[in-house]
């Protein structure tokens, strides 16, 4: 086995089920950065504090048809602390200018045999997973071994042949909403939300989904919140909460 740099303190070897950091690309020039150059770079104060031997990289929607995808991944060779300025100096007007990076280098940048895609689309930032997922995986969900729940309500919907809309998406002022499922009715509007635990239970994300009910009610919509383990072992108990509201608004046309 090759040996690997120190990270987090410790140094470690390279295997096939090393662990794998998620990494965004924010930019068009950080992806040349990172093809041409082999380097990549994150805040000191974002760093995650689990160890890691591979970065792989998300590509966002920015990019286009090459958008809402992983292509990319490195094993890590070298790490160095550095300041932003010193890695970016044609950039000396941001704001973290002279903030400390971690600067990630690989002796050459692989491309996986085909991409894996984000299909929700879900909100893909820093996450950990293994190098066989990332090696296996046809998606994210598959990724982070996050259960397809909104597909399994959709398809319960439709087999009781309430009609539905994903990812819908409201806007009103400056407030903009995207919504899991949506079922219009005769007589209301139910705004179905499946909540899966890993990113439903932290305190600003609670208090986030509050603010976002809260503004639905306003308009008169009824909000349903379905947990990812009701959804996975009660399936039937969650299409029945909305069966309800839906006989109670009349049905659809």
């Amino acid at each position: 086995m090759n040996s690997r740099p120190m990270l987090n303190g410790r140094r470690e070897t390279q295997t096939a089920g090393g662990v794998v950091l998620v990494g965004v690309l924010r930019s068009k020039n950080d992806r040349k950065i990172l093809l041409q150059k082999h380097w990549y770079r994150i805040p000191i104060a974002f760093l995650p504090k689990r160890h890691f031997d591979y970065l792989a990289f998300y590509q966002p929607v920015l990019f286009g048809k090459r958008g809402k995808r992983i292509e990319y991944y490195g094993r890590i060779t070298k790490i160095e602390k550095v300041k932003r300025i010193d890695l970016l100096p044609a950039e000396r007007v941001h704001p973290r200018t002279h903030d400390d990076y971690m600067k990630f280098k690989f002796s050459k940048i692989e491309k996986l045999a085909r991409p894996i895609k984000n299909i929700i689309p879900r909100r893909v930032s820093f996450g950990f997973t293994s190098f066989s997922k990332l090696s296996s995986s046809r998606n994210i969900l598959e990724l982070y071994n996050v259960p397809p729940i909104e597909q399994i309500i959709k398809k319960g919907l439709d087999r009781l042949g309430i009609k539905s809309r994903r990812e819908y998406t409201i806007s009103r002022g400056r407030r903009r909403y995207r919504i899991d499922l949506v079922v219009f009715c005769n007589r209301g509007t139910i705004a179905i939300e499946c909540d899966n635990y890993k990113s439903h239970s932290g305190k600003l994300q609670i208090r986030k989904d509050k603010m976002k009910d809260a503004f639905l009610e306003q308009l008169g919509w009824c909000v349903i919140r379905l947990k990812e383990k009701d959804i996975i072992e009660r399936p039937s108990y969650c299409l029945n909460r909305v069966q309800k509201i839906f006989q109670n608004f009349r049905g659809q046309k």
